[in-house]
């Protein structure tokens, strides 16, 4: 199995994950200054740099107030 990383599957997430966060009127700045994390984290997530975690991907839904099933639904993951 390839690494998850460089698969469709999660281009399509880390997608998901930018279109949730521009939905709810955020910039990745403001979601970095919810999570007590820099700005660039969320870059590097959104961009396939970083990989995010199960527990990280909870924290990004909240944040933008996602639903974390829909968001996999919605990336065709689940």
């Amino acid at each position: 199995m390839d690494k998850s990383q460089h698969t469709a599957a999660y281009h399509r997430l880390t997608a998901a994950l930018r279109r949730a966060r521009e939905a709810a009127g955020l910039t990745q700045a403001d979601v970095a200054a919810k999570l007590g994390a820099y700005a660039s984290f969320v870059s590097k997530v959104e961009s396939g740099e970083r990989r995010v975690d199960v527990v990280e991907l909870a924290a990004l839904c909240r944040a933008y107030g996602a639903d974390l099933v829909a968001l996999l639904r919605a990336a065709k993951i689940s």
